[in-house]
C-alpha cells in the first residue's frame, strides 16, 4: 500500500504551532524565482496551494475568502469602477470582482508571472472567464513599484499577499501603504489581507497602525475561513470616507439588488454588516476607529 505525503503549513512554527495535510496526490511542485510552491489533491478540502509553507487555498472554502475580499469593498464603496488588485495571482478575487458590471476596469498586479501560468493551467476556473474579459488587465510587476509610480487612480484597492514573509514582506510596509494611499482615488477604500489575530495579532495591529497614519478611519472586519487555522481572518479596511465603514444592512441590500443580486455563498448583506462587529481582543489589537 503505497503511503500518502503529509504536507506540513510552517508559517506558525514560531510559535510552536504546525499543521498537516495528507496529500492523496501532490498535483504540482516547484521553486519559482520567489517562492515555494506546491499544489495537491486533499481527500476533504480539495485541490490546495500552499506557497512558502501558507495554505492560500482550498476548494472546500475558496470562495469565503474571495467573497468577503471582493465584495465588502465593492458594495461598502457602492460606486467603484476601477479597482486594483495587488496579488491574487490565482485570480480567484478578480473572479468576485469582474461579478459587478458597474467595474469598468480590473488590474491585477502580480510579481510572479509563473504564478499567472499556473493558475491558467490549474486554476482555470477563475482564469479562464477573467482572462477573458475585457475589463480585465493582468500586469507583471513588482506591487510596492507598480503604486509608487502609477499616474491610475483607483475606487478600491485589494492586497490579496501570502503573509509578511518572502515577497510578501514588503506589501506590509508604511511605504508601500503610502503607494496605495497615493493612487487611490477620493473616496476610495483599501483592503488588505491580515492573517489571523488569534496567532498573528502583531502583524494586524502593526499594519493598522502604519495605515492609520495615511488615512481618517482604518480598522477591520473577519471572516471564518476553515483552512485559515486559528479562528477568524481580519481583513484591513482604510479610507477617507467614514461613512464607507458603517453603512446598514439596508443600504448594503439595495445596492446589492442593483447589481443584480450576485451570487454569492458566504457574503450578504447582513454578513457584510455583521464582520464589522469585532470580537473584544480583535479590536483590542485593531484600535478603535473614529466614528463617522
Amino acid at each position: 500500500m503505497a503511503r500518502h505525503r503529509w504536507i506540513d503549513e510552517t508559517i506558525l512554527e514560531p510559535l510552536g504551532v504546525r499543521a498537516s495535510y495528507r496529500a492523496e496526490r501532490v498535483l504540482h511542485e516547484t521553486r519559482t524565482g520567489h517562492q515555494h510552491l506546491v499544489l495537491f489533491k486533499h481527500k476533504y478540502l480539495g485541490k490546495m496551494l500552499m506557497l512558502d509553507g501558507a495554505v492560500q487555498i482550498s476548494s472546500r472554502d475558496e470562495f469565503i475568502y474571495q467573497e468577503m475580499m471582493a465584495h465588502v469593498p465593492l458594495f461598502a464603496h457602492g460606486r467603484a469602477r476601477d479597482v486594483l488588485i495587488v496579488g491574487g495571482g490565482d485570480c480567484g478575487i478578480a473572479k468576485e470582482v469582474l461579478k459587478h458590471k458597474s467595474v469598468r476596469h480590473v488590474t491585477l498586479v502580480e510579481i510572479d508571472a509563473s504564478v499567472i501560468d499556473f493558475a491558467k493551467k490549474h486554476y482555470p476556473k477563475f482564469a479562464r472567464p477573467v482572462f477573458a474579459d475585457r475589463r480585465f488587465q493582468c500586469v507583471i510587476e513588482d506591487g510596492a513599484r507598480f503604486v509608487a509610480r502609477t499616474d491610475r487612480r483607483f475606487d478600491v484597492i485589494i492586497v490579496d499577499s501570502t503573509d509578511p514573509q518572502g515577497p510578501g514582506l514588503a506589501l506590509f510596509t508604511r511605504k508601500f501603504y503610502a503607494g496605495c494611499r497615493r493612487c487611490l482615488a477620493k473616496g476610495g477604500v483599501l483592503v488588505t489581507q491580515n492573517g489571523v489575530p488569534f496567532f498573528q495579532g502583531k502583524e494586524l495591529a502593526t499594519s493598522l497602525r502604519r495605515l492609520r497614519g495615511l488615512f481618517t478611519d482604518v480598522t477591520c472586519y473577519t471572516a471564518a475561513v476553515p483552512t485559515y487555522f486559528g479562528g477568524l481572518l481580519a481583513m484591513g479596511f482604510a479610507t477617507d470616507d467614514r461613512r464607507l465603514r458603517v453603512a446598514t444592512a439596508s443600504m448594503i441590500a439595495a445596492r446589492y439588488r442593483k447589481a443584480g443580486s450576485i451570487a454569492t455563498r458566504y457574503w450578504t448583506p447582513a454578513v457584510h454588516t455583521a464582520a464589522f462587529a469585532l470580537p473584544r481582543f480583535i479590536a483590542g489589537l485593531a484600535g478603535k476607529p473614529k466614528q463617522p
